[in-house]
């Protein structure tokens, strides 16, 4: 496809604009002055609305293909919240912040604080901020309230235990934090080992983080005795809220012992996710780390009033310019209302039994590094089309030339040749059973023709790369510059 500069046609025009009927403004400096034309395409309107039409159809997206990533819920959303979030579109940031802005803004900081308590109640917490903008400012923000509960105790705390099948960013973030980090293998059993557990736990681990269900889409049986343990060395319980999805409306992570949680309100809540954001990551906590919690907080009076605190005592301060991605939270909101908390436990249960469904249709064409019931994604190898020469990328290069973005693979790392599908709630079944349909394809392409899979993806305006060359030669110029 050509770049729409190629398509320019000297003196073509799209729009044309009346003449000036005010006097002309003095003529900038020279040395303000452009001394060459900016270089800008030349093109009738129409031309231009289908060069972006047509290069729009060249990306997948939720509305047009299957999206089964595997950790990131990409579910379908109603188009109702975006029209949610347009009402709220005019509302400047800025004021409440003003002098009696609080007074102009009591919807906008109503909903902030009722999403809030929302999010408390389905998580078991006692108060939740939305300040943090990701999932991953959300556990930096986070592990920064751990830190600061320790530290008003006096406690000396060294390290954070994460499982070796924990999203990357746990680490991460803890370390960027400024603790030292153990990693607990996963036991056959597809769970954090729990006798290394114990082995690992003294009284300088200040925090242990966990996703439950895991990212091999197992829930943790042993939760609550791991929180107990925890405990018993004063460290606290961190939820990576990332595969919340799962649980909605069944287990409370502040009921099995976790004492803080990130909630990804961009997976979970409501916003279509991917292409770089929008994000939403409000955390929640515990009473005894309330008094830490990011300000400005909002607050209501006995009145039904909202009102801002800036109270700093003891809080870490500010984590995000004024009170998070707020159109991301009009979202949410709508979305936990329209569907109320019987619709929030369908979701749960619908994407649990979608996952098992894809699971069992499949376990016979792909290896199960784990047989057992999933949550709601399940992790495949691709370890058996390996011995042919196909390796998980070549099903995810074919899956694309069949209209389907890939899932999730080489991920969780302690899968080889990892193939994590997460159908999510919104599919339907003869959706899942096309894409079942296409996953058998593969595998059987595999066994007849495994050279097949080199030349792919065929349909593509990018074709199959030197992936490593591209990585070591990057040139993202267009023109050979």
């Amino acid at each position: 496809m050509q770049l729409i500069y190629e398509k320019s046609i000297p003196g073509r025009r799209g729009v044309r604009l009346p003449a000036s009927d005010v006097p002309q403004a003095a003529e900038l400096p020279t040395g303000l002055r452009r001394s060459d034309a900016p270089g800008l395409p030349e093109m009738s309107e129409l031309d231009v609305v289908r060069h972006f039409t047509n290069l729009s159809r060249r990306n997948f997206s939720v509305d047009t293909n299957f999206y089964p990533l595997g950790s990131c819920t990409m579910k379908y959303n109603a188009k109702a919240l975006e029209e949610a979030a347009k009402l709220f579109a005019p509302f400047h940031p800025m004021v409440p912040l003003l002098p009696q802005g609080a007074s102009f803004s009591q919807g906008c900081l109503g909903l902030a604080y009722e999403l809030g308590a929302c999010l408390a109640e389905i998580t078991g917490m006692d108060e939740v901020t939305t300040q943090p903008l990701a999932g991953a400012h959300g556990e930096m923000a986070g592990i920064m309230l751990i830190a600061a509960y320790h530290e008003a105790k006096g406690s000396k705390k060294k390290y954070v235990v994460v499982p070796d099948s924990s999203h990357g960013t746990n680490p991460a973030s803890a370390a960027m934090v400024g603790y030292e980090i153990i990693t607990v293998p996963t036991a056959p059993y597809g769970d954090m080992d729990l006798d290394k557990f114990r082995e690992v736990m003294t009284d300088e681990v200040a925090a242990v983080m966990m996703t439950c269900p895991n990212t091999l889409g197992l829930f943790n049986p042993h939760i609550k005795e791991i929180s107990d343990i925890a405990h018993d060395h004063d460290a606290l319980m961190y939820y990576d809220g990332a595969n919340l999805n799962a649980i909605l409306g069944k287990v409370r992570p502040g009921d099995v012992g976790f004492d803080v949680i990130h909630v990804n309100l961009h997976k979970t809540f409501g916003t279509p996710h991917g292409g770089g954001g929008p994000g939403s990551g409000p955390v929640g906590v515990k009473k005894q780390l309330i008094p830490f919690l990011p300000t400005p907080r909002i607050v209501k009076a006995d009145d039904g009033s909202y009102a801002i605190d800036t109270h700093t005592h003891e809080s870490i301060g500010r984590t995000a310019g004024f009170f998070g991605n707020f159109g991301v939270m009009v979202k949410a909101f709508a979305y936990m209302t329209m569907l109320g908390r019987d619709g929030l436990i369908q979701v749960s249960e619908q994407a649990v039994l979608s996952a098992n469904y894809v699971m069992s249709q499949l376990k016979d064409a792909f290896e199960l590094p784990y047989d057992q019931t999933c949550m709601h994604e399940c992790v495949f190898s691709a370890s058996r089309q390996v011995k042919n020469g196909v390796h998980a990328i070549d099903i995810a290069k074919f899956l694309i030339d069949k209209g389907y973005h890939p899932p999730t693979v080489y991920f969780p790392l302690i899968v080889k040749e990892a193939i994590m599908i997460e159908p999510t709630e919104t599919e339907s079944k003869e959706t899942l059973d096309a894409f079942i349909a296409i996953m058998k394809e593969a595998a059987e392409l595999a066994e007849k023709d495994p050279a097949a899979f080199s030349a792919m993806p065929k349909t593509m305006p990018v074709t199959r790369l030197d992936e490593t060359k591209a990585a070591r030669e990057q040139n993202v110029c267009y023109f050979g510059c």
